[in-house]
């Protein structure tokens, strides 16, 4: 189930590839993704600090996030994310395309 909301996220594609999916997310207050599913893994790092409100189509939660902090999940992750605060907020999201293929060091 995704939040009632008119307010859509500005994504901004920064780099589409082989590899990876590069997308800047710009909430203003409310504002919403949309219900989606990820097809890949991937990565978030906050641009700002945040309070992001998740619907997974059974719950909700609410979390407290500050800019620099970042978190991972897998692919197959379905929800819509709602900026639940009065400012905006902001990140950048990787996706891996081809997560079997990464090389480190």
């Amino acid at each position: 189930m995704a939040f009632a909301c008119t307010i859509p996220a500005v994504a901004t594609v920064q780099q589409d590839d082989a590899e990876v999916r590069i997308t800047r997310w710009d909430f203003p207050p409310g504002a919403v993704t949309g219900q989606h599913t990820h097809g890949w893994p991937y990565v978030v790092v906050m641009l700002t600090d945040a309070l992001m409100r998740v619907d997974n189509g059974t719950a909700i939660s609410e979390t407290r996030l500050n800019a620099g902090q970042a978190y991972h999940r897998p692919a197959g992750v379905e929800h819509d994310v709602m900026n639940g605060g009065d400012v905006p907020m902001a990140f950048v999201e990787v996706e891996f395309k081809r997560p079997d293929t990464l090389r480190f060091g």
